[in-house]
C-alpha cells in the first residue's frame, strides 16, 4: 500500500506503471554500485595506511575478515528481509516494518544525515586529491571547491539520467580501481623485504594495539556495503538480485581489502610496515610503489589518477543512495510529495538528485568561505559523522530483522535468518558502535577536550530526534499518512 496526494491509503503502483522505475539492473549491476561506495583504491591509499599509522597494529588484515564475518551475519536477515520488503527505502523500510513507523522516520532522518555527510565528505578529498594532483603535473593552481563544484555538475548530472548510465560509468570505473590495486599487490608481495609473513593473519597481532580504533578504521573500509536493498525497485529481480549481490559485495570487499593490507604490509616489511604507514600516511601506497623494481614512478602516475575515478565513483554511488531515500520518503508523503516523483523519460528519482546537488553545493560553499582544509575539515569530519550514522542504522536493522519476522511468522525464512544472524550481528554492531563513540576524537585526530568529539555525534541524536518527533506529528495530525509509511515498501508481490 501507498497513500494519495490527500493521505488517503490507496494500492502502490505496479512495477510496469509511470510512477515506478523500470527494472534495468541485475546482480552485477548493484554490486558495482556497492563496491563503488566502498572506493576501493581509496581504501588502499588511505584507509589501510590510516589503521595501521593510527593504531600500531600488524593484524589490520584479519581484521578486515572479522569484520566481514559481522558483516555477513548482518546480510542474512538484510537479505532476508529483501526478499519480503521491495521498496527503495531500506534502512528506512525496513526499521519502519519491524520496529515500527515513527522509529523508521527516526531511521530515515539519520540515513539522510549520515549519506550526505559521506557524498559531501568525500567531494572534499576528490576536490583536494585532484588540485594536487594538477598542480604537480601541469603547475596550474586551482581551488579545490571549483573542482568539486565541476565534479558535483558531472554526478548530478548522471544521477538525473537513467540508473544504467550509471553503471556503465561506475563498471569502467571501478575496472581500472581494481586492476591498479591488484598490480600493485603482486609487486609487493614480490618484493617483500622480509618475505611474506602470515603474522598479519594472526589474533595476536589483531589485538596488539588500539584495537577499537582499529576497528572503526576497518569498519570504515565497508560503508556503502548496504545500499544494495536501495535498487529493489530497479533490478530484474528484487527476491534475489539483493540478497546476491549484498553478500557478493561483502565477501568481495573483504578478501580484497584484507589481501591489500597484507600486501601493503609485505612491501613495507613486516617488522616497520606500522613505521611506514605513520610517517607516509596517504602517501604510502605511493611511497612503495616508487621504490618497487616492478612498478615505478610510472605507475604511481597512474595510480593518482585512478585514485580521483575512484572518489567519483564513490560519489556516484552515494548521490544515487540519497537520491533514493528521498524519493522513497517524498513517494509516502513523510517529505513532500513532489520530491516521490520519477522523471517520464529516464525513471530516475531526479528530483531528489537535483536536491542533493543543491546540497552538496551550499555546504561546500560554506566551507570554502570559511577557508576549512577540504582533507582535515570537509573529509575527515563529515566522513566519520557519516559511517557513525550508518553503523547506528545497522544496529537498529538487526532489531528490526528480528521485530519483523516475529510478527510474520508465517513468512518461510530459516531461524538462522530471522533471529540467529541478526541477534549475533547486533550485539557485534552494539561494541563497534560503543568503540566508535568512545574512540570518536581519534578518529577526527583531536584531543579528547575537542568541542567536535560530542557536536558532530550529537548531529545524529538531533537527526533521529527530529525524525521521530516528526513521526508523532504524522501520527497525530495526519494519520492517513502515517499509516503508509514503510507501506510502499510492504511484501513483495502485494
Amino acid at each position: 500500500m501507498t497513500v494519495d496526494q490527500h493521505g488517503a491509503p490507496s494500492p502502490a503502483p505496479p512495477l510496469s506503471s509511470p510512477a515506478a522505475p523500470r527494472r534495468r539492473i541485475g546482480v552485477t549491476g548493484i554490486v558495482f554500485f556497492v563496491v563503488a561506495a566502498s572506493a576501493p583504491l581509496t581504501v588502499a591509499a588511505g584507509g589501510i595506511p590510516q589503521s595501521l599509522g593510527v593504531t600500531g597494529i600488524l593484524g589490520i588484515p584479519l581484521l578486515y575478515l572479522l569484520i566481514g564475518v559481522v558483516l555477513a551475519l548482518f546480510s542474512a536477515g538484510y537479505a532476508a528481509m529483501s526478499r519480503h520488503i521491495t521498496g527503495a527505502g531500506a534502512f528506512y523500510a525496513y526499521t519502519a516494518q519491524g520496529l515500527g513507523r515513527t522509529a523508521g522516520v527516526g531511521a530515515a532522518f539519520v540515513a539522510l544525515l549520515a549519506y550526505n555527510a559521506m557524498q559531501i565528505g568525500i567531494a572534499g578529498l576528490f576536490g583536494a586529491t585532484t588540485a594536487q594532483f594538477i598542480e604537480s603535473k601541469t603547475g596550474a593552481d586551482i581551488p579545490w571547491w571549483v573542482l568539486v563544484f565541476a565534479c558535483t555538475a558531472v554526478v548530478g548530472a548522471l544521477g538525473y539520467r537513467r540508473v544504467d548510465l550509471g553503471v556503465k560509468v561506475l563498471a569502467v570505473l571501478l575496472v581500472l580501481e581494481f586492476g591498479t590495486v591488484l598490480v600493485f599487490d603482486i609487486g609487493q608481495f614480490a618484493d617483500a623485504p622480509d618475505g611474506i609473513s602470515a603474522t598479519p593473519l594472526t589474533w595476536g597481532a589483531a589485538t596488539d594495539g588500539s584495537l577499537g580504533v582499529a576497528l572503526c578504521c576497518v569498519f570504515a573500509a565497508y560503508m556503502g556495503f548496504e545500499s544494495a536493498a536501495l535498487y529493489s525497485e530497479e533490478c530484474r529481480d528484487p527476491r534475489r538480485t539483493v540478497a546476491r549481490a549484498t553478500y557478493i559485495a561483502v565477501g568481495l570487499i573483504g578478501v580484497f581489502y584484507a589481501v591489500t593490507a597484507w600486501a601493503m604490509i609485505s612491501g613495507a616489511g613486516t617488522g616497520q610496515a606500522t613505521k611506514v604507514a605513520a610517517e607516509q600516511g596517504p602517501e604510502m601506497l605511493f611511497f612503495l610503489s616508487d621504490r618497487s623494481d616492478g612498478l615505478g614512478t610510472t605507475f604511481s602516475d597512474f595510480a593518482q589518477l585512478f585514485l580521483i575515478t575512484s572518489l567519483l565513483a564513490a560519489l556516484l554511488s552515494f548521490h544515487n543512495a540519497v537520491a533514493r531515500y528521498v524519493r522513497s520518503l517524498g513517494r509516502e508523503g513523510v517529505l513532500p510529495r513532489g520530491l516521490g516523483a520519477l522523471h517520464r523519460r529516464h525513471g530516475s528519482p531526479h528530483r531528489g538528485s537535483l536536491l542533493q546537488t543543491a546540497l552538496t553545493v551550499v555546504v561546500i560553499a560554506v566551507f570554502a568561505l570559511a577557508g576549512r582544509d577540504p582533507v582535515a575539515d570537509v573529509f575527515t569530519w563529515l566522513t566519520n559523522l557519516g559511517a557513525l550514522g550508518v553503523i547506528l542504522l545497522l544496529l537498529a536493522t538487526s532489531a528490526a530483522v528480528v521485530g519483523y519476522f516475529a510478527r510474520r511468522r508465517e513468512l518461510s525464512e530459516p531461524l538462522w535468518h530471522r533471529l540467529i544472524a541478526p541477534v549475533l550481528s547486533g550485539v557485534a554492531l552494539a561494541v563497534i558502535f560503543w568503540l566508535a563513540l568512545t574512540n570518536f576524537s581519534v578518529q577526527l585526530g583531536v584531543s579528547s577536550g575537542n568541542p567536535l568529539r560530542w557536536i558532530l555525534p550529537c548531529l545524529i541524536l538531533i537527526a533521529a530526534a527530529a525524525g521521530i518527533a516528526w513521526g508523532l506529528y504524522l501520527r497525530k495530525f495526519r494519520r492517513r499518512t502515517y499509516e503508509g509509511i514503510g507501506a510502499a515498501a510492504g511484501p513483495a508481490g502485494e
